[in-house]
């Protein structure tokens, strides 16, 4: 029976959702049916079209669109007389996301969210598109027309929805085939895409030459690892002006660290202000790498503490887990928690350090953003002493002056926080505060590490299963691949820093069930959803780093750090399939192969694997450990343990019989299947490395 929605309305069927998402929308007029048996059973039984509306709940044109349309009491009730509308986060349930993006972009040429496709009761689609308004304009048709011919095509005009269906179908279906291509892999072929990735470059401003921009650490990931292997200056030169022009833009919060989603110009003034886990945990890790590369760059340095401990302040869990994302808007305004009048600044500094501050941060009175200002480092301004407000220099800032801010800013209406807790994305962020607390020597990040991987396995992984989301109702959703390749990745790296034996173990066992379920046994190669998921139109396969690694692309990079680390040859068929399933669009179109560029690097790659024999407390262990963090090595593998545990060493062929040299800590060092002799030194184990001694 439908709700009805006379006086005051019913919450609809997403009331009973645990998404934030999905809860925004339960007071909506339409009949929304979270994705189900209900409602395709539904939609079968009395044969009508679907309407299924994707969105997240950081989408600022989401909430544009439920503002203009789906709150709409005539719109809604159209839509609830001749459609079944089925409402999905995107970010619970990417298989879906995935299948109907490839659609909406096959029908328009483009995607984006919210995404509203139309479906037949047997989940074929015949049309989509992405934001529709409730009005014509700008060329687009207002969503009362677009649903007015929907319903007149199904019923109508049969045989055209028929044909559109079976082309979309056809293109999803091939498309998630892979290419197993008999050419050959080499590193030359892989070497020659990167002057195709130079030439689509920004030299002025950073980034790629288009806008809006997006951040995109996985292709400078790729590109560090190009410069360190060729030392072609020219690389790491576009790395650095990418990273300065981002982190000096509105895209980085000034005040509170973290990096917006991205910008909606080509300088990186003014961002599209939500706050996403996943981009702040990679961008954690490029700022790390560009830390390393002249052997601790402190501006680098503040960026990563600066995102770090924003996500430890305000995106963590008590519990340990880390929530999923910040709104853009607050107030019912995009930005309006992150922009400033100059007035303000000088109610908390006084005229003086004010006008400084305002100076520093390029504001003016009419403001850069709707009459007020977003905060950028303004490297034109130049003070009256000489002192430039350069990336290197923010101490002409008033004392306390972020904490003062802070203080004022936490004053106002916060954006909607998605508290929703993903086990990839989690393990993104759990990578990032572990390589960071080896690399910046801080343990209380390693213990955050620890406690989101101890979360996650406690409440994430039950009875041989991963799960995706967690809610106090505890995990929903069976995980995907992407959600155990992220986990089996930060739990190397979480060993790697800790040398606790446990994270290797338990990702050995997860990148079993992994293969058994996401591995196809024809070709073998990997699919987004396990075996055991519900059948779909199509299995999907989604093979491009796109704003996050894809799931096989990290699965195959955890699987070759996996055998190496446990000598294992299991796992070489799988890894060579693999990339050979996608080495030729790698190749023509490096752009969106960021982190299979990397994986596949490291598979071709010289790879240095360093074992360390001692005890971690022991001074002279430590100052072994942190000489291997003190530069950008991307193609590494530590590993160690204490020799009065030699279980810890067994079945790791790296560590497993080595003892300490003389009594003292000591290092191994082996590359090309040949080892050095061991040392107990920093200066003859940077030598053996080939690292600059200082």
């Amino acid at each position: 029976m439908n709700p009805t929605y006379q006086g005051d309305r019913m919450p609809n069927r997403l009331n009973s959702e645990n998404s934030p998402y999905l809860k925004q929308h339960s007071e909506n007029p339409v009949d929304w049916y979270p994705w189900g048996s209900e409602a395709l059973s539904k939609a079968k039984k009395e044969s009508i079209p679907i309407f299924l509306s994707i969105g997240y709940s950081a989408c600022h044109w989401c909430h544009v669109m439920e503002a203009e349309s789906f709150m709409d009491p005539t719109i809604a009730d159209y839509m609830n007389k001749h459609f079944v509308n089925i409402k999905v986060d995107r970010e619970e349930r990417p298989d879906l996301d995935h299948i109907y993006m490839q659609a909406v972009q096959a029908i328009t040429g483009r995607g984006g969210w919210p995404m509203s496709v139309f479906l037949t009761p047997d989940l074929e689609p015949f049309y989509g598109g992405t934001y529709f308004p409730s009005q014509d304009r700008s060329g687009l048709p207002s969503f009362s027309r677009v649903l007015q011919s929907m319903v007149e095509a199904y019923h109508s005009r049969k045989d055209d929805v028929a044909q559109a269906t079976e082309q979309l179908v056809k293109h999803l279906v091939d498309s998630a085939k892979p290419n197993l291509s008999s050419s050959s892999m080499t590193p030359a072929n892989l070497s020659s895409a990167f002057s195709s990735i130079l030439e689509g470059c920004d030299f002025q401003n950073g980034g790629v030459k288009v806008a809006p921009k997006f951040p995109q650490p996985m292709l400078l990931e790729a590109l560090l690892g190009h410069w360190s292997r060729t030392q072609d200056s020219s690389y790491l030169e576009f790395v650095n002006l990418t990273l300065n022009k981002m982190a000096c833009g509105g895209i980085y919060d000034q005040i509170g660290g973290g990096f917006h989603r991205y910008s909606t110009d080509p300088v990186w003034l003014v961002p599209h202000f939500e706050k996403m886990l996943y981009d702040n945990a990679l961008l954690a890790r490029i700022y790390l790498h560009g830390h390393q590369v002249d052997g601790g760059n402190p501006f680098y340095r503040r960026i990563v503490e600066g995102i770090l401990d924003y996500v430890s302040r305000e995106m963590t869990d008590p519990a340990g887990g880390f929530f999923t994302s910040q709104d853009a808007d607050s107030d019912g305004v995009e930005g309006e928690y992150y922009v400033w009048s100059k007035q303000e600044i000088f109610s908390v500094f006084g005229p003086n350090e004010g006008a400084r501050f305002c100076n520093y941060f390029g504001m003016t009175d009419e403001g850069n953003f709707e009459g007020k200002n977003i905060l950028f480092v303004d490297t034109n301004f130049t003070e009256s002493d000489g002192h430039k407000p350069s990336i290197q220099n923010p101490e002409i800032l008033p004392e306390g002056w972020r904490e003062k801010l802070l203080m004022v800013r936490n004053a106002r209406e916060a954006p909607l926080r998605d508290e929703k807790i993903l086990t990839s994305w989690n393990a993104l962020m759990l990578t990032s505060f572990a390589e960071a607390s080896a690399v910046l020597d801080k343990n209380e990040y390693l213990q955050i590490a620890i406690r989101n991987a101890e979360f996650l396995l406690e409440n994430m992984w039950r009875d041989g299963r991963l799960y995706r989301t967690f809610s106090s109702e505890g995990p929903g959703l069976k995980g995907y691949l992407e959600d155990y390749s992220f986990l089996i990745y930060g739990l190397t790296v979480l060993y790697e820093v800790s040398f606790q034996r446990k994270w290797l173990d338990i990702a050995v066992d997860l990148a079993a069930s992994m293969t058994e379920l996401f591995l196809d046994p024809t070709t073998n190669v990997f699919y987004d959803t396990g075996s055991d998921h519900e059948d779909l139109i199509v299995r999907p396969r989604d093979i491009f780093d796109n704003a996050m690694p894809c799931g096989g692309s990290v699965a195959v990079f955890s699987l070759l750090r996996l055998g190496l680390l446990t000598g294992s040859e299991h796992y070489q068929k799988i890894i060579e399939q693999n990339i050979n399933s996608v080495f030729q669009l790698m190749i023509r179109f490096p752009v969106g192969f960021g982190n299979w560029i990397c994986a596949t690097d490291f598979y071709f790659g010289s790879v240095k694997e360093i074992g360390l024999v001692g005890n971690m407390l022991d001074n002279e262990f430590r100052q072994l450990f942190r000489s291997l963090h003190e530069r950008f090595m991307p193609n590494k593998l530590i590993a160690g343990y204490d020799p009065k545990k030699p279980q810890d060493a067994d079945g790791i062929p790296l560590i497993e019989g080595r003892a300490m040299v003389n009594g003292a800590p000591s290092a191994y060092v082996c590359e090309n299947y040949s080892c050095l002799f061991p040392v107990n030194d920093v200066q003859s184990l940077k030598e053996q490395l080939g690292m600059t001694v200082d």
